[in-house]
């Protein structure tokens, strides 16, 4: 199997094909039996459409080379026997697939979740043993929580359905698990980006339609480089969730539900009378980053087409800005004395220099940046990033071309 189109220059084929020997022997080793399939679900990364998708706007996301990897052996029962690298293992029966009050927040939960998905579209599952190992860092901002609920789809789509399931299906399926068993609300954007190789546009208005773009930030000379800000998410669920309801709180003056029913023209023209009518001016800038921003994935996604370096970053770069001035996630307005994120944004905006481009990355408040670096310069950024912040907080990632998918030892 050739393993570039997973790992990009990352591995070498015979250190890819180590991970996976060494994956198997640990399935071996656990469960007594040789695995029979192997599979491979990447993290993904957001180019453009920060807190768009949750209002049916536009998104630009890729996959990256960054992944969880599972080895499976099937059983004649309906039990999942469970056991993550660095994690607690467990069993669990699918007998029931309605979601149970003490598993929220759990794997388990998305597991349930899935399987009821696959049901619900007259699917069929089954019990297996699996192991995961994962390279995708938890909390970095790279989605590991969707790259596992997909990872998880594919299982059961592969296994038990011969891959009948579209990636956007599967995608839709971790989205459903994870809103109704693991009990948190999420777009749509990171499951979409895990489940399809390379970069995406989705646009999702009426129902979400992805296009497929070649991105390779390498033939340009750059490196996409993600920051940890070394900043903690803890208490900010409030300010995340104002930022849809404050978007959505616009739509209802226009007797919508989301913006992406909206048409732009007629919200332009009446913001004298918005603004008068919901008392909240920064709802009307959210609901202004909205539009441009939806407008800036898909000029980007053209970009990356046309091959089009400079007006990429140059979008880049307005995408940053409008986060920072319009939409308003940078830092929290009660809490002006921390500000990781704005001095993190500070900092790889004077290393990045002209030939670069910065921008909030994900949910902001907290958590990640993103920030292409020419190459000749990327050194010299991450020692300076990881000196002033914190050893580590740096990731070079590469976009992924393959999709989720199993992986086949030759």
């Amino acid at each position: 199997m050739d393993f570039s189109g997973i790992y990009g220059s990352r591995f070498t084929e015979e250190q890819a094909r180590a991970r996976f020997e060494e994956l198997k022997e640990t399935h071996r080793k656990l469960f007594n039996r040789e695995s029979e399939a192997l599979f491979s679900t990447p993290g993904r990364t957001e180019l453009a459409g920060n807190h768009t998708d949750h209002n049916n706007g536009v998104v630009l996301a890729a996959s990256i080379n960054l992944d969880i990897i599972c080895a499976v052996s099937l059983r004649d029962d309906l039990m999942v026997n469970f056991n993550s690298k660095g994690f607690r293992p467990f069993k669990m029966s699918l007998t029931h697939l309605k979601p149970v009050r003490k598993e929220k927040g759990t794997t388990k939960a998305l597991i349930r979740g899935i399987a009821a998905s696959i049901v619900k579209r007259d699917g069929k599952i089954g019990g297996f043993n699996i192991n995961l190992s994962s390279d995708v860092p938890s909390g970095s901002g790279l989605s590991s929580s969707a790259a596992l609920e997909v990872l998880i789809a594919t299982v059961f789509n592969s296994l038990f359905n011969k891959d009948y399931f579209s990636t956007t299906e599967l995608a839709v399926m971790g989205q459903e698990a994870e809103n109704r068993y693991f009990r948190k609300p999420c777009g749509l954007m990171d499951q979409i980006a895990c489940a399809n190789g390379g970069a995406v546009g989705i646009n999702f208005y009426p129902e979400p339609a992805v296009y497929h773009v070649d991105a390779d930030f390498s033939r340009w000379g750059l490196k996409l480089v993600i920051i940890n800000t070394d900043s903690s998410h803890a208490g900010l669920t409030g300010e995340y969730a104002a930022i849809p309801a404050e978007m959505k709180a616009v739509a209802r003056y226009f007797g919508k539900n989301v913006l992406g029913e909206v048409d732009e023209k007629v919200f332009f023209d009446n913001l004298k009378d918005v603004r008068k009518a919901i008392k909240n001016d920064r709802a009307v800038l959210r609901a202004i980053h909205f539009f441009n921003e939806s407008r800036r994935a898909q000029e980007m996604l053209t970009a990356l087409k046309d091959n089009n370096r400079e007006q990429y970053l140059a979008l880049m770069r307005e995408s940053g800005s409008s986060s920072y001035r319009f939409l308003q996630n940078i830092y929290v307005s009660s809490d002006t004395k921390s500000q990781g994120v704005s001095f993190a944004l500070a900092l790889a905006e004077e290393l990045a220099g002209s030939d670069g481009a910065v921008r909030v990355h994900g949910g902001g408040f907290a958590g990640t940046i993103q920030a292409l670096v020419s190459s000749d310069k990327c050194e010299h950024f991450i020692y300076c990033m990881e000196k002033q912040i914190k050893e580590g907080c740096c990731t070079v990632v590469e976009i992924r071309k393959d999709p989720t998918e199993k992986v086949v030892l030759c």
